[in-house]
């Protein structure tokens, strides 16, 4: 049996500490886009969880040092799209920049929301609410409409991108 080895108050320690630990818990990974005025955005975001079934909601959180923050906690409505293993190139791409479609298969929404188009999962979302989360806001989103398609998710898991292979 392996025991625990390190135990901090993560008050006490550098932030980077405290995300290491975090980073030991695996998540899928997803694009958030909405339409600006200026044009779509994009962002990079493994905060996606869902939230509820009756109403439909999911939630999603951006950080407040983003020069996109105030973008999206803005936005009436938004698409977050759950990227496929074999289908990074979008999570790095939006990473980087937020105005990378020009490299994507995507199109609008019938309200003018950008959306991917090889995404495994896609939920077209108004926004139900905003809530203060420290360095956050979580964003929950109003589900109106689902696309999807089966695959393997693209995981995020120790500060690294990858998947895993399933056992029998």
């Amino acid at each position: 049996m392996n025991a625990l080895t390190k135990s901090f108050d993560p008050t006490d320690v550098d932030s980077r500490t405290f995300r290491e630990a975090l980073g030991r818990f695996g998540t899928g990974v997803t694009v958030v886009t909405c339409e600006t005025g200026s044009g779509p955005l994009g962002i990079t975001a493994n905060s996606f969880s869902s939230l509820s079934l009756d109403p439909p909601l999911v939630m999603w959180a951006p950080a407040k040092n983003s020069s996109r923050y105030p973008f999206f906690v803005a936005m009436e409505r938004f698409a977050i799209h759950v990227i496929a293993r074999d289908h990074a190139d979008p999570c790095w791409a939006f990473a980087r920049d937020g105005a990378a479609f020009d490299d994507f298969d995507w199109e609008r929404s019938e309200h003018g929301v950008p959306l991917l188009n090889t995404c495994l999962s896609r939920f077209e979302c108004v926004t139900h609410a905003v809530h203060d989360g420290g360095d956050h806001s979580i964003v929950v989103g109003r589900v109106e409409r689902v696309t999807t398609r089966p695959g393997e998710p693209l995981l995020f898991v120790g500060g690294d991108y990858g998947g895993f292979d399933k056992t029998s």
